[in-house]
């Protein structure tokens, strides 16, 4: 049967050592880590990324034009691409009339199921190539969230791998200890000389 006394670490004893000391704080330390530490790495992380999502979507913005075009050419029948991880598009010829009044015609990805006649709104860059709509607010948050727990889950892997590392040193430690005890104690138990 075992008996379990909680705080033997923190009493004096003549059973405890000095590698139950460090880990006895080892432990309090990864807790203090674990429940304050992680959390706030997490924080960092997030906060990061949203200042440097909402950046990234702003230039966007600033570089991308949306134009409302009608869709002139034909839809394909095959299957649409999946680009980036966004919604499934289709490369179609579109048409829209500028602001001088000239009507102007390019090839953009537009939603799928989209049909000949129907009125979307596409995305051109500087250059007039058809581009992805930038980044909204959800996405920006979406993004944050991500990365925060990311960052949160890191430091948590992080503080783990510290305390296992820490602990193995601490056990061989308590081993070398108990051996040489052993070493001054075995010749008064079995009667040997050393």
């Amino acid at each position: 049967m075992r008996t379990r006394v909680r705080g033997w670490r923190w009493r004096r004893n003549p059973l405890r050592r000095r590698s139950d000391v460090v880990e006895a704080w080892t432990v309090l330390a990864v807790a203090l880590l674990l429940f304050l530490g992680a959390p706030l790495a997490g924080a960092a992380v997030g906060w990061w990324a949203h200042d440097d999502a909402r950046s990234v979507a702003a230039v966007q913005r600033a570089e991308r034009h949306r134009v409302r075009a009608e869709v002139v050419g034909r839809v394909p029948d095959s299957l649409p691409t999946v680009q980036g991880g966004r919604e499934h598009t289709s490369r179609v010829t579109v048409r829209w009339t500028q602001a001088g009044g000239a009507a102007k015609t390019a090839t953009a990805r537009v939603p799928a199921g989209t049909h000949q006649g129907d009125t979307v709104d596409v995305w051109f860059d500087s250059r007039g190539r058809s581009v992805p709509a930038p980044p909204d607010e959800t996405a920006v948050w979406q993004h944050t969230v991500t990365m925060g727990a990311c960052g949160a889950g890191g430091a948590v892997a992080l503080i783990l791998l510290g305390r296992s590392i820490l602990r193995g040193a601490t056990h061989r430690r308590r081993l070398a200890e108990w051996e040489r005890d052993w070493a001054l104690t075995e010749p008064q138990w079995t009667r040997r000389r050393a």
